[in-house]
């Protein structure tokens, strides 16, 4: 097993980002050799490889894009092509001191500019390459054209023991451009059985993170090779009659999230990807995937020790509701950032007296740093009257603390509680703060179940069993459904007995995740997100992948440029959601959006 080959399979990997929008940011222009500052300027290049390392990065690519002796020659630079890529390799190796893997960029060679420059493509790599050879592995980046992908394979054939990656540009057109598809460069590798074989599969610059996100999804239905996902920054986009460019760090990672998803072993950047975006994918990404891959501790409880559950309609009048069948109303509300819970208790009263069946309270969203949702449960049921369903995340506590608190709800009558795993603490406010994810939200539910038959993790017995009706979340818009249905069958075979959704928008995508799981037999509550304005509903269908908003919701959303009228039509077109659903489902939960527990009771009138 190469380098490569064991970094990959380890964990998620952290490419670094763009080498010459870096340089260029730096006020060197593009009339120059960029890769000639490896030797005229390394201290640039040197601090380049720093702040991606800094960033977070494990893997630094070299400064040699467009250091083939065709390239160079139109900078009289041909005669220094071995030293300009033995220059790149030495900065990129002294900066990563051991700490990442050094990958040698190599680029197209592109067309001959005189019948003087005629010499093979592949002769021209194979110069690169012998150039590179200090590298850890080598990527040749931005392959357009099936005659780029030829031209490697026949240069790499002259080294057996060459680790490298064939990284495919797709463009969002590529017959208009008179680029291959990704089916297309997978045929013709699959054909070519190349000697060396590539280590694993890049994508990189296309047109930027959405569109790579398609892609992603079908190459990896055609290899079962590691890929690398590095798009570039994309087109600007135009949102309230501006041109914005979308890809800032937080939705850069966003759509990182949904790569890592999918399955990609690696993530970075290209044009346009800075040092800021890395450190964010890092931060937040890295953790995240890290927290996925845990195993839940095995549980030695013998079954004889076992006890009877209570029956779902005693525990509970969210249990009583759901073993009748009966339709289930929810608002779910967030608790303060302060301590204060007057208005929180205030909202729940309102609910109560709408005829609301529970308040729903989120556990930390988003990493945030609120008032126990535990005691917020507990105040609202005293002073407010109404049964809560709290969230109950394995983020911040040790199995021993998650028990101690599941058994402290269990003596004060908090007894529904929803099951989620939790966003790592880096995805929050403060990132230098400890993930302890000891279990995952479906080790968690197998936790709750035994403890609902009078015996915890240890096997120890408690005094009387406990009386939790368990809840699990779902996500219809999910990338990766196949993921997600698995998930949603180990939440249910563990013990699950009902589902919350995340919010849905295109009702068709909830019908065939219902559709999917009607095998299961467990009662499924929809979540309703009240959009509250124009750049609410922009917000969630640009900047959210996964979320779908329709075209004729964002029209009517636009209708009125006013506020109070875009909120109004919000609302209405929410009400039609639950309208649309309602037979399919066993209840709504409408969330209440920024604190306004008046608009979601509006939607449940």
């Amino acid at each position: 097993m190469n380098l490569l080959q064991q970094k990959l399979a380890e964990s998620l990997t952290i490419f670094d980002g763009a080498i010459g929008t870096e340089i260029y940011r730096r006020n060197f222009f593009v009339n120059a050799s960029f890769e000639q500052l490896n030797l005229t300027a390394p201290d640039v290049i040197l601090d380049i490889h720093h702040q991606y390392l800094k960033a977070g990065a494990e893997v630094l690519t070299t400064n040699t894009y467009n250091a083939n002796s065709r390239r160079l020659a139109k900078f009289g630079l041909s005669e220094q092509t071995e030293a300009i890529n033995r220059a790149g390799v030495k900065l990129a190796r002294e900066a990563a001191a051991g700490k990442a893997l050094v990958a040698a960029s190599v680029g197209p060679v592109g067309e001959p500019d005189s019948d003087q420059d005629r010499r093979p493509r592949a002769e021209l790599l194979a110069e690169q390459i012998r150039a590179l050879s200090d590298a850890d592995f080598i990527i040749f980046e931005s392959l357009r054209r099936a005659a780029d992908l030829k031209a490697v394979l026949e240069a790499v054939a002259e080294f057996p023991e060459l680790v490298y990656v064939p990284s495919f540009a797709i463009e969002p057109h590529p017959h208009i451009n008179d680029s291959a598809t990704i089916a297309e460069f997978m045929e013709l590798l699959n054909a070519s059985r190349p000697c060396p074989a590539p280590t694993a599969i890049g994508l990189n610059c296309g047109g930027g993170p959405e569109s790579t996100l398609g892609v992603l999804e079908e190459l990896t239905a055609l290899t079962q090779l590691p890929v690398i996902v590095q798009p570039n920054a994309g087109q600007p986009k135009g949102v309230d009659g501006r041109m914005i460019y979308m890809t800032s760090a937080e939705y850069f990672s966003t759509y990182a999230k949904r790569y890592a998803m999918l399955g990609a072993a690696a993530i970075g950047g290209c044009c346009g990807i800075t040092p800021d975006h890395i450190e964010e994918l890092a931060r937040t990404i890295k953790p995240l995937m890290q927290a996925e891959k845990r195993a839940l501790p095995t549980l030695e409880v013998k079954e004889c020790d076992l006890k009877p559950e209570v029956p779902l309609a005693e525990r509970s009048r969210i249990g009583c509701k759901l073993a009748d069948g009966a339709f289930i109303k929810l608002v779910e509300i967030t608790p303060p950032r302060g301590f204060d819970l007057t208005g929180t208790i205030a909202g729940a009263a309102k609910c109560k007296a709408a005829g609301i069946d529970a308040v729903n309270l989120p556990d930390g969203p988003r990493a945030s740093a609120r008032i126990s949702p535990l005691v917020t449960a507990l105040e609202i049921q005293r002073n407010a009257g109404i049964e809560t369903i709290l969230h109950c995340c394995c983020r911040d506590k040790s199995l021993i603390g998650l028990q101690a608190d599941l058994l402290g709800c269990a003596g004060v009558g908090i007894n529904n509680i929803l099951f989620i795993t939790g966003d790592p603490p880096k995805l929050g406010d403060y990132p230098f703060s400890s993930g302890v994810f000891d279990v995952d939200s479906v080790g968690l539910v197998k936790i709750q179940k035994r403890m609902n038959q009078g015996v915890d993790l240890g096997g120890k017995p408690l005094n009387a069993v406990t009386k939790m009706v368990i809840g699990v979340g779902a996500d219809p818009n999910a990338i990766d459904l196949e993921r997600e249905y698995r998930r949603t069958c180990e939440k249910v075979e563990a013990g699950a007995e009902f589902i919350i959704t995340q919010p849905v928008f295109a009702p068709e995508a909830l019908f065939v995740f219902l559709d999917r799981i009607a095998h299961l037999n467990v009662p499924v509550i929809a979540g309703i997100w009240p959009l509250t304005s124009l750049r609410n509903a922009e917000f969630m269908r640009t900047e959210v992948p996964g979320v779908v908003v329709p075209d004729a919701v964002m029209e009517r959303m636009a209708a009125d440029e006013s506020k109070e009228a875009q909120r109004e039509a919000g609302i209405a077109i929410a009400r039609e959601s639950v309208a649309a659903i309602r037979s399919r489902v066993r209840g709504i939960q409408v969330s209440a959006p920024f604190g306004n527990v008046d608009t979601a009771l509006r939607v449940l009138a």
